[in-house]
């Protein structure tokens, strides 16, 4: 288990640099069978992230760009009439796939981002009424530029909702920048990749990762983050139950892939801000800065458990 998290890791920095954190996100994410929205402006490396990811897992991908003139059955798909025979068909759209790259989701209107709401939420899509299963594992990669970028729509909280985690990617610093320049210089590292790990193996590290313990002190932890919350100074809106399951299945994800069998605070911590923040109503607050503050003075604000040895 822990040989395979590791070729992953070290495949997607095959391509990225110095992106271990927003990886290590990424793969909580999987893992713990939620969605991924990844926020930051253009040029950044988001698309490469989702499409490096894809590579190192032989799963079906599958890829839609977001654009304004994008229907609903554009992403779930469509009955059409077969002349030939005599019926209606069903056309699949590119949500029936394991891995689904949403890039640029918010340029998509309102109506278009909520076709992916009851496949990210129930795993299954219906069409004209009719219900059709996804294959697990079904992940969905997101991507959006900041809210404030020209002809862009908000994503409604219902659709925010849906992600497990919103995470940013990190600037490179000057070795870093470097390095990218050095590494695609001559080549596309993307172009080299190849499959590391297989769809079966990637439904045995989800089933693993469902098994890492949480002491109850740590639940009551993440319960009581919950509650303060909601009555938060500066806050409109708190985390609902649905974001307290959320924090405990990252948490527990993510300790699996720090390689440990049990959760501890810090791994709580380390997922609060990108599963919490976009969940929150801030007072005043403009883009997603002021829920990320937020939730870290939350986290000074509630102590955190220790262990008992009386």
């Amino acid at each position: 288990m822990a040989e395979t998290l590791r070729k992953i890791q070290e495949n997607i920095q095959r391509v990225l640099v110095g992106q271990g954190r927003v990886t290590d996100l990424l793969l909580t994410a999987l893992l713990a069978r939620g969605h991924v929205l990844l926020e930051d402006v253009p040029g950044m490396g988001k698309t490469v992230l989702a499409r490096s990811l894809a590579k190192s897992v032989s799963a079906e991908f599958g890829r839609v760009q977001f654009t304004p003139d994008l229907l609903p059955t554009d992403v779930t798909g469509l009955n059409y009439f077969d002349q030939q025979q005599s019926r209606f068909v069903f056309s699949p759209g590119p949500v029936f796939c394991n891995i689904l790259l949403a890039d640029e989701i918010n340029r998509a209107t309102p109506r278009t981002q909520s076709s992916l709401l009851e496949c990210m939420a129930e795993g299954q899509v219906t069409v004209d009424g009719v219900t059709r299963e996804l294959e697990p594992p079904f992940f969905v990669i997101a991507t959006q530029n900041p809210v404030e970028t020209l002809g862009t729509y908000p994503l409604p909280e219902a659709q925010l909702d849906r992600f497990l985690m919103r995470v940013s990617m990190d600037a490179p610093d000057l070795a870093g920048e470097v390095a990218i320049l050095e590494r695609f210089q001559h080549a596309e590292p993307l172009d080299a990749l190849q499959p590391v790990c297989g769809r079966e193996e990637l439904l045995a590290l989800q089933q693993a990762a469902e098994q890492v313990k949480i002491h109850p002190a740590l639940l009551e932890y993440m319960a009581r983050l919950a509650q303060a919350s909601r009555s938060f100074h500066g806050v409109e809106l708190g985390v609902s139950p649905r974001g307290t399951l959320s924090l405990m299945r990252a948490s527990r994800a993510y300790a699996f892939v720090q390689q440990r069998e049990y959760v501890v605070p810090e791994d709580i911590k380390a997922v609060a801000v990108p599963v919490l923040a976009h969940r929150l109503a801030v007072t005043g607050g403009v883009g997603s800065q002021a829920q990320k503050q937020a939730v870290e003075e939350l986290l000074q604000s509630v102590p955190v458990p220790t262990e008992d040895w009386t």
